[in-house]
């Protein structure tokens, strides 16, 4: 069985101490491909050194985090721009609106995401899409630039039905993750009503670690977690899980 975490930051602090052993707990879970979104482009030199020392297991992304779009958000894009000329990346994310913890920078959030969408469809490339109390402005945006270029993952999907059945006619997969396994994430209720076509597997390693390890920090190895509760979902096997999940993320990264 291969499985596919679409969304894992490996390379940030919170794995420092134990980064390699992360990484072969994955493995020897049968978790062998490994996406990883970016934040901001002072995590580059990390990222690039986890590509270096798993250059068959793990696949890049370029992007500015929402929350960290700020006054400067143009000079950071700049930033970014530049690396994205001199290194391969596999998509472009995590991109998006966050009006969680500040919406202070609402519009500079807008145009950050628009000129990356912009950036994707330049380059044939995925977006992976970062929605936090921001589905009515996230969808607003997707209406002006959908198109038949337009495609990706919206990352971490915890919205409703509807909302799930309108992400993915913008020609996206759900990203689903922890957030499945908790008896609050409201998710499973539903998902069933969505093909399996459309949906990819994610930890967002280290955050939102599935039960039974809510609360503490979570590994791409814990995607087997995320599997269990969705072949109890879809009333099929761990083993069809796999084989569809990662299908679906070959179609959206292209490799």
């Amino acid at each position: 069985m291969t499985f596919t975490d679409t969304h894992t930051h490996l390379y940030v602090e919170q794995f420092e101490e134990d980064r390699d052993l992360v990484v072969k707990r994955a493995l020897d879970a049968g978790v062998s491909r490994l996406f990883v979104p970016a934040i901001d482009a002072s995590y580059f030199p990390a990222m690039f050194d986890l590509e270096k020392k798993y250059p068959e297991q793990v696949f890049l992304m370029a992007g500015l985090h929402p929350t960290h779009v700020k006054g400067n958000y143009k000079e950071e894009l700049d930033k970014i721009s530049n690396i994205m000329n001199r290194h391969q990346f596999y998509g472009i994310g995590e991109i998006g609106i966050d009006l969680y913890w500040d919406k202070t920078f609402i519009k500079e959030q807008q145009e950050a995401f628009k000129t990356q969408i912009n950036w994707a469809k330049e380059k044939n490339l995925p977006i992976v899409i970062h929605c936090r109390d921001a589905f009515d402005e996230i969808f607003e945006v997707l209406d002006d630039v959908k198109d038949e270029k337009l495609f990706g993952i919206f990352h971490c999907f915890t919205g409703d039905l509807e909302q799930a059945k309108k992400a993915v006619s913008y020609n996206m997969k759900l990203g689903i993750g922890g957030v499945v396994t908790f008896k609050n994430g409201k998710i499973d209720k539903f998902l069933d009503q969505i093909p399996l076509k459309d949906i990819v597997l994610e930890t967002d390693a280290p955050y939102l670690a599935p039960t039974p390890f809510r609360g503490k920090r979570n590994e791409s190895s814990y995607l087997l977690k995320v599997a269990e509760k969705m072949a109890e979902i879809y009333q099929v096997n761990k083993g069809e899980i796999a084989r569809i999940t990662t299908q679906n993320s070959k179609e959206v990264f292209g490799i």
